[in-house]
């Protein structure tokens, strides 16, 4: 028997939410609506069930990292159960396989299979940094599985309708005795289903779904950033067996800007001064999502000061205001001086260098 977690592509350590994802995505390939008449897709999907039944329960994948193959002696195609004690230990025993399979004697329990839900589509939007922080509505299109538009999901060549199956009457599980125990599993026939389909939809062949691009509208909130994820509940892929459809997860994809550095909410902008604006101070104009400022630069700001504007960032995507904008002085110095220029600077060096001097010598 091979090994579970290899079964589902997982590693040893996977959490239960990737354990999901990976049945999800190997059942919807392997499913048997998806793959009419293919009996190697059938074993495989029957596997993948039996696999994601013992690894999605706490329980049972305790017993099966402590026991490994194990814990299925006896079952069918197990090579025999093997006693490890008295007989004291069937109560035990009756419990873990009672447990694993979900069913004794058969029952009237139906397959994992009916009703599950379908799974969630992932895209992207490609947006301008502006446009992020305005917010804005687009229609974007998506390629999805839907319920087939022929026979409406059923499978069913339109006047005809799936019928029970003979084999689990219905019941999508059919049952072994095997010494002591029942074990359950999905029927052979209708693939856990309960129902087989006599006469397959010419469009679907019997799957009942059929790919298709539908078009959504999708509002961006304002304030998006790079990587921001926006959720449409219910408008993924349509769900197996009448299950509610997946969800459709938006990924906004920001362009950088040339001018703003983003951090969270606020919004870093590079302020040029000259050396005389810094030491005596002065009003610039500044760029700013809603248009230019005026920003006054404080007497003897040091390069690389930072100075706030609030309320001029991004706006927040809780809808609790704005950030602010977090302008950073930058201090030029020149590369060529006019004659007027450099004897001005020669007499402030002249009349500064000596306190900065002693400074040094305090």
């Amino acid at each position: 028997m091979r090994d579970l977690y290899e079964v589902l592509g997982v590693s040893k350590t996977a959490p239960q939410d990737e354990i999901k994802k990976a049945y999800r995505k190997l059942a919807r390939k392997h499913h048997p609506d998806s793959n009419p008449g293919d009996a190697e897709a059938e074993e495989r999907f029957k596997e993948l069930q039996d696999a994601y039944d013992v690894l999605s329960d706490p329980e049972k994948r305790k017993q099966y990292d402590q026991l490994g193959a194990r814990m299925f002696a006896g079952a069918p195609g197990g090579g025999g159960f093997q006693w490890s004690g008295n007989v004291g230990d069937l109560g035990d025993l009756g419990d873990l396989f009672g447990g694993l399979f979900g069913r004794m004697g058969g029952g009237t329990g139906r397959s994992r299979t009916r009703g599950q839900r379908g799974v969630d589509v992932a895209v992207t939007v490609n947006l301008s940094f502006e446009d992020a922080l305005k917010g804005l509505t687009t229609r974007i299109p998506v390629e999805l599985e839907v319920a087939c538009s022929t026979c409406g999901g059923t499978g069913a060549e339109p006047g005809t309708t799936p019928t029970i199956c003979p084999e689990c009457r219905g019941r999508g599980v059919t049952s072994e005795d095997e010494g002591f125990f029942a074990f359950s599993r999905p029927c052979p026939r209708c693939g856990g289903n309960g129902t087989v389909v006599e006469k397959p939809c010419r469009t679907c062949h019997g799957s009942g779904r059929e790919r298709r691009t539908k078009r959504y509208t999708v509002k961006i909130p304002a304030g998006v950033k790079d990587g921001t994820q926006i959720r449409l509940k219910g408008k993924g892929e349509a769900g197996f067996g009448g299950g509610p459809a997946g969800d459709l997860i938006v990924t906004t994809r920001v362009t950088p800007s040339p001018i703003f550095e983003r951090r969270g909410s606020d919004l870093v902008i590079e302020v040029p001064v000259t050396y005389s604006e810094a030491a005596l101070g002065a009003e610039v104009e500044v760029p700013t999502p809603d248009g230019r400022i005026s920003l006054k630069v404080p007497a003897g700001s040091q390069d690389g000061k930072l100075l706030r504007v609030r309320g001029k960032g991004a706006p927040k995507l809780n809808g609790s205001g704005r950030g602010d904008l977090l302008a950073r002085v930058r201090v030029v110095v020149p590369t060529k001086l006019t004659k007027a220029e450099r004897e001005a600077i020669e007499a402030l060096q002249k009349a500064s260098t000596r306190d900065v001097r002693e400074k040094l010598r305090a």
